[in-house]
């Protein structure tokens, strides 16, 4: 297993690289930008009114929206995202531009941004700390195989597709290896904290194939995590520079799994559940420590989140530290931080500049190629490994759920230039659908062939969590 495992690795890099010779040879168009209608101006009101009355807006949508999409059986966070989107200039500022001018003024944006992206910091800590790091270790090299194909397969396929669209979709500015990276990346992650819940919402999340693909994508989110820090150090830097940020991103790393991770489990959390439960005291210590380490992989040159993701994932997720912790930050977190989240992507999406047939079909090529990748590299590998047919493809189908990880792997190409706004738009839809896709698929093989029961317990579910 472990010769056939290096051998898709090796070929995956191989193709990759065949793709990248032949890409260095094109030539973007100049970027595509959103129309003058949509140019956000300063106000001169009250920020602090326009401030609160916009996350009033936010908060009561996403709310409305979760629970009309929870009555189709879909998860709440889609119809948070579409609820985003609904009050960006994709329905609200092309219906009523006026509502939308009041409730969103320019001088909103920022404010919007920074609770946003604070959002998402303490998100990805509580992601982290679902991850069960003695789960991901112990499930062997057919685990691995089938988790990394997952990744392996969609990522080689949406670098291809980069031939076709960087030319036209992509900032002028940007390399072709930047942008099939970072293409890849964006076709390659799971997300890891949605699956847990509709696997939770289907009661499947205690069964065989429940923990084999929470396992599955925790490994390769970890592994789409490294991959877009590598491409963030690329595209913000010259080629000596990514290497000097390469090289002090495994040194972080390897500090932290080494040295901090021990001192976490041994001494720090010992000591601050010796009370019986954290006092304010801990909890100031543990976001403190969160914090410094996001302020450490920004300053290294990737982003916070990848700081406070690996910070959260030394927590073990059964001691009682990281319950605590889930308990106190959840709620704010679902509530106001993530739809905060979901209206600053939904403000920057317009999916007005998708039109016309090309664009559509593009579209349309995208989503192919995402749910192909995805679906068909985990269903291969597991069938590769011993499952049936139904199984793999029930993997399969699980392992194409995307959501809110890829919205955030988007905001940061599209912050970073990466990707203009008609890809950004076209990468959105092709996030929601796949998600979507997900629970009616899913409910109608478990309606046929529902699967065994053992009572495995997978170590990592995300309850109350969209």
């Amino acid at each position: 297993m472990a010769g056939v495992y290096a051998l898709i690795i090796a070929a995956g890099i191989a193709v990759f690289m065949l793709i990248r010779d032949r890409g260095e040879q094109l030539t973007a168009l100049p970027e595509i930008g959103l129309p003058a209608s949509t140019v956000l101006v300063p106000p001169d009101a009250d920020m602090l009114f326009h401030v609160l009355l916009a996350l009033t807006v936010i908060i009561i949508t996403a709310r409305l929206m979760g629970f009309l999409f929870n009555l189709m059986k879909q998860p709440a966070v889609i119809g948070e995202i579409v609820g985003g989107i609904l009050l960006g200039p994709s329905l609200l500022g092309r219906m009523a531009p006026g509502v939308s001018a009041a409730l969103f003024p320019g001088g909103v944006s920022p404010f919007i941004n920074v609770i946003a992206q604070l959002g998402v910091i303490l998100y990805m800590f509580m992601v982290g700390l679902d991850l069960d790091l003695r789960e991901v270790s112990k499930n062997g090299h057919a685990t691995l195989v089938m988790s990394h194909a997952s990744i392996l397969v969609p990522f080689v396929l949406g670098s291809a597709l980069a031939l076709e669209i960087y030319p036209l979709l992509s900032p002028g500015d940007v390399p072709f290896t930047v942008f099939a990276l970072f293409l890849g990346v964006s076709m390659s992650v799971t997300a890891f904290p949605v699956l847990a819940r509709i696997l939770t919402d289907l009661g499947l999340c205690r069964t065989r194939m429940g923990a084999l693909s929470l396992t599955c994508a925790a490994i390769g989110d970890a592994t789409a995590w490294c991959l877009l820090a590598f491409v963030v150090s690329v595209a913000q830097a010259q080629a000596v520079s990514a290497v000097r940020t390469l090289v002090f991103t495994v040194s972080f790393v390897v500090i932290v799994m080494a040295v901090i991770a021990p001192l976490v489990r041994r001494r720090l959390l010992p000591y601050l559940e010796r009370s019986g439960r954290l006092t304010r005291s801990g909890l100031a210590m543990i976001f403190a420590a969160m914090l410094l380490s996001a302020i450490s992989t920004e300053l290294i040159g990737i982003h916070a989140l990848f700081g406070a993701f690996l910070l959260g994932a030394v927590i073990p997720c059964d001691s009682k530290a990281a319950h605590e912790l889930k308990g106190n930050i959840e709620g704010i977190v679902s509530v106001l931080f993530l739809p905060a989240f979901f209206a600053y992507t939904g403000l920057r999406t317009q999916i007005g500049l998708v039109s016309g047939g090309t664009a559509w079909m593009m579209c349309a090529a995208i989503i192919a190629v995402a749910c192909l990748g995805k679906f068909g590299g985990a269903m291969l590998a597991a069938r590769f490994s011993g499952l049936g047919w139904r199984d793999s493809s029930a993997l399969g189908i699980l392992m194409n759920t995307r959501g809110l990880v890829e919205l955030i792997v988007l905001n940061i190409g599209l912050d970073l230039r990466v990707i203009t706004p008609q890809l950004f738009a076209m990468l959105v839809i092709m996030a929601l659908f796949t998600t979507f896709l997900t629970t009616p698929v899913l409910q109608l093989l478990t309606r046929r062939h529902p699967w065994d029961r053992p009572g495995v317990s997978p170590g990592a579910t995300s309850r109350g969590l969209q």
